[in-house]
């Protein structure tokens, strides 16, 4: 299946695709009449009269418009998802989240878990970090979901997922990222059985490249990098019902409707979903002398209107050469105005000796001090200084929003033994090494 799927490549472009030819309007968005009897449909992912260099759109034309369904109906909100908050600015760190168990069925949506987050979807301001787990296929089921609350940036950790959206097929793997804005609707397969990962919604603007500054034109995550799909649609209007589900307000709520959602056989414009392989980033470090801000490894941004300042940066830390001279290469001891959600994909992490686990994650909160652990440190402090590749086999990532979060009941009472709660303790018995007498 991965090798067929084709896609359009680029990041804010204008894109067209039709899965038959001429089903797109030559000239115009919506004719009196559409070509193969279709329905125009627009999807504004941005209010009309935002600035045309932000403004996010996209026509599509289906076998019949989204409005024929029954409505909404208030549906079980799955029981880790946006849970009850509390407020705490310890460190913590969880051990790899727990996969479903055998006998289970639980679809991408059903395994959606709230870590930590704050604000409202109603406002239009807030951040949620999410993780799944996962074990069942949603288009056995006929079911999908769209999220009416915030785009989701999705990170799989193991298993790879076969997405369908209304404007095509996404295969991403681990390594791989996907953006769904919001409104869009999907659905998630696993062809690789059981499958973990992490989310980041954000409610408020949508997600860009972020500005190089001095580095130039070229750095980072490269736009021609990051795939869109193709047009691809199902004309299935026969047999049992499909289901819809959307979050709401932080709701759920469920819609049926007789004919398959993804049947739009062509569709332009600039609001889709995509992917990007983390593998591909062009990372920048500095050649001569000390760590440099973990800034430089943002592949994606969500600005707020104070410059620089981030509601979502998210950053990754990949596979580098690392040979600053004199110079203590592991991240530094850090306190910091942002919060710092971080997860592993694979491999290790530099700053973290054990511990830190593929599936796994940590949060530092706003100004909670934390950087390498003891025996990092000891080790990182008599370390010969020469050029190495730093773990090749490492993917490491961070949300970082400038929020101060809070984290849900389930992920401090209820996820069992996940939760390390004896996570401070890497930095216990760090030794004192001040001499007055020897500098």
């Amino acid at each position: 299946m991965s090798e067929s799927i084709k896609y359009l490549s680029g990041f804010g472009n204008e894109f067209a695709s039709e899965a038959l030819e001429g089903a797109l309007p030559e000239g115009q968005n919506s004719p009196q009449v559409c070509p193969y009897g279709l329905y125009a449909e627009q999807i504004s992912g941005t209010a009309f009269t935002a600035p045309r260099g932000f403004n996010q759109r996209t026509w599509v034309y289906r076998i019949r418009p989204s409005v024929s369904h029954t409505p909404y109906s208030q549906a079980t909100r799955p029981a880790a998802l946006a849970a009850e908050m509390v407020s705490t600015p310890n460190q913590l760190r969880w051990s790899p989240f727990k996969l479903p168990e055998a006998g289970e069925s639980v679809t991408f949506v059903q395994g959606l878990k709230t870590v930590c987050g704050y604000g409202d979807p109603s406002m239009r301001a807030g951040i949620a970090t999410l993780v799944y787990t996962a074990n069942a296929n949603m288009s056995t089921q006929r079911q999908s979901f769209y999220n009416a609350d915030g785009d989701m940036l999705i990170v799989p950790q193991q298993g790879a997922l076969l997405i369908r959206t209304e404007m095509g097929l996404l295969r991403v793997a681990p390594t791989e990222i996907v953006v769904i804005p919001r409104g869009i609707k999907f659905s998630i397969d696993l062809p690789d059985g059981p499958s973990r990962g992490y989310v980041c919604e954000t409610f408020d603007r949508h997600w860009e490249l972020p500005d190089l500054g001095p580095i130039g034109a070229n750095g980072l995550a490269n736009p021609r990098d990051f795939l869109h799909p193709v047009a691809a649609y199902q004309d299935i209007d026969t047999g049992a019902p499909f289901t819809i589900f959307t979050k709401y307000q932080s709701n759920f709520f469920s819609l049926q409707q007789a004919h398959s959602p993804f049947d739009v056989v062509a569709w332009h414009g600039n609001y889709t979903p995509y992917k990007y392989d983390l593998k591909l980033f062009n990372a920048v470090n500095t050649v001569t002398f000390d760590h440099m801000d973990p800034s430089i490894f943002t592949v994606l941004t969500v600005k707020t209107g104070n410059p620089g300042v981030a509601l979502a940066d998210f950053v990754i830390f990949p596979p580098r050469w690392m040979v600053a001279e004199n110079t203590f290469r592991p991240p530094w001891f850090h306190r910091n105005c942002m919060s710092e959600f971080m997860g592993l994909i694979s491999g290790g992490y530099d700053a973290k000796a054990e511990g830190f686990s593929p599936g796994g994650a940590s949060l530092h909160s706003a100004f909670s001090a934390h950087g390498p652990d003891v025996s990092t440190f000891e080790k990182a402090s008599a370390e010969d200084l020469k050029p190495i590749k730093l773990r090749p086999d490492g993917l490491a990532f961070m949300f970082e929003t400038s929020l101060m979060m809070s984290v849900s009941k389930w992920a401090l009472e209820e996820c069992g033994d996940t939760l390390q709660k004896e996570y401070y303790s890497v930095w216990q018995g760090m030794p004192k090494k001040f001499n007055p007498n020897k500098k």
